[in-house]
């Protein structure tokens, strides 16, 4: 077999946003780093990131989930908590941490399009996580 080259590789879905502008705001608020800013808006989210595009569907936007992996989900659940997320972007509420029947502490956070994000607290020596 084969093996693909190397380096520097990154992957990076393209997110779906209903309204572009609320959706940037939304995710410039929540603190992620804005890399490009044209057609579409490149945000880094730790190692990772994604990418915002002008293009939405219903029944995708709310079947499109993001995970984010953090060291400290209580730090991120105070940032999150203290933005008022549905009063600034009419968003649902985000969900407070729990442990999921899955073995991972998660807090939940919906973007203005319907997308549905999983922040979930890393758990020690878990190399996946």
């Amino acid at each position: 077999m084969k093996q693909i080259p190397a380096g520097t590789e990154l992957a990076r879905p393209f997110m779906p946003a209903k309204d572009f502008d609320l959706s940037r705001k939304f995710y410039e608020t929540l603190g992620f780093e804005k890399l490009l800013d044209e057609e579409v808006a490149i945000f880094r989210a730790g190692s990772g990131g994604f990418i915002l595009q002008r293009a939405y569907q219903k029944d995708w936007a709310e079947n499109f989930m993001m995970q984010l992996m953090v060291d400290d989900l209580d730090a991120w659940w105070a940032h999150v908590d203290g933005l008022d997320l549905p009063g600034r972007f009419n968003v649902r509420p985000p969900r407070a941490p729990a442990m999921q029947p899955w073995g991972l502490r998660i807090a939940y956070v919906f973007d203005p399009s319907g997308v549905l994000w999983h922040i979930g607290q890393r758990r020690d020596g878990a190399i996946q996580d």
